[in-house]
């Protein structure tokens, strides 16, 4: 009996990707199914009634929910292809990245720097400035951010590859650039230039009147606080 495999996504957000380029990188088949978050279907209430978002990974009828979560059952359930090593060091390693993505590098990105402005925006570009050298001397001498190889960690980051120019578009300022970010700038490239992601991403121009309607209506809530 062939496996069941799907993955609950919405057309814009990053972390299903995560999701869809770990299972392409296995070679794993699985089908799409994309979601209103403004008019959520029931199936997706069904398998994830606690918190109601995306991504949802559903194998043979059982769910797993968040993307970094779902990124750890993908690869204890197929061997093939691994996203981390086995070296216990190196695999809590690309852990502590993966975890750094989203409770720095996206957060301080997306609510301090797009959907701020003044003061607290210039806080949040240079807690992101701060957080991408990180990254950056993380990288340093490296093509990925295990090595040679793709892993958990690059699957984690990979939203960078393409998000952050839009980002950069929508506020009207440079956050990654040749000179001060060279080696994140080569991985952002490197990654992007992968097979599995070819195909992935959001229209970009969609993206972009997405985040400023994000950014329109947050600056404009906080105006008549």
């Amino acid at each position: 009996m062939a496996e069941e495999v799907k993955v609950f996504r919405s057309w814009a957000s990053p972390f299903p990707l995560r999701v869809i380029w770990a299972l392409r990188l296995k070679g794993v088949k699985f089908d799409v199914i994309c979601e209103d978050l403004f008019n959520k279907s029931p199936l997706l209430l069904q398998y994830n009634p606690v918190e109601k978002k995306v991504p949802v990974l559903v194998h043979n009828g059982k769910a797993i929910c968040e993307s970094l979560v779902i990124l750890e059952y993908i690869e204890e359930t197929w061997k093939q292809s691994p996203l981390l090593p086995e070296d216990p060091y190196q695999k809590a390693n690309a852990r502590f990245w993966a975890k750094f993505s989203d409770d720095k590098v996206f957060q301080s990105i997306k609510w301090d720097v797009l959907l701020k402005e003044g003061k607290e925006q210039e806080e949040g570009i240079l807690a992101s400035l701060q957080n991408l050298r990180y990254l950056e001397e993380e990288l340093r001498g490296k093509k990925f951010f295990g090595g040679e190889a793709i892993g958990l960690a690059d699957l984690a980051l990979g939203w960078l590859a393409y998000y952050i120019n839009i980002f950069e578009e929508v506020v009207g300022l440079k956050l990654v650039d040749q000179e001060r970010f060279p080696s994140l700038v080569a991985w952002m490239q490197e990654f992007a230039n992968a097979p599995f992601v070819h195909g992935s991403w959001p229209d970009r121009d969609k993206l972009a009147e997405k985040f400023v309607a994000m950014r329109e209506a947050s600056l404009g809530k906080e105006t008549h606080k």
